[in-house]
């Protein structure tokens, strides 16, 4: 639900001063049933199986303590998985066009 605010909030502040047809929220195309990502879980071999080997592997970031888990992350043309060990925990699509609204890109 706190998603769905921010989404709106976003949407709202930017269409004040630009036309909204030119915008495309990254929210509405990453809902599309249709959408083929990594799930949480898989493993980096099963992600690797499924999507093939990624267009890029960043440098891991964190591990610097117990606490802090090593993650990992490889980027693909759609999406970023983030793995914690070799588990997906996460995964961001990536933006489509400079118009879109969504994140940023990742810390390289």
């Amino acid at each position: 639900m706190k998603a769905h605010l921010r989404a709106l909030s976003l949407l709202v502040l930017t269409s004040l001063g630009t036309p909204a047809w030119s915008e495309t929220l990254l929210v509405d195309r990453t809902r599309d049933p249709a959408s083929n990502l990594p799930v949480r879980g898989l493993t980096t071999a099963q992600v690797e199986a499924r999507f093939g080997a990624p267009a890029q592997r960043l440098e891991p970031r964190g591990g610097q303590k117990r606490q802090w888990p090593t993650i990992n992350r490889w980027v693909y043309p759609d999406f970023t998985v983030y793995f914690e060990k070799n588990k997906v925990i996460d995964v961001v699509a990536n933006k489509a066009s400079p118009n879109e609204i969504g994140p940023k890109p990742p810390i390289r």
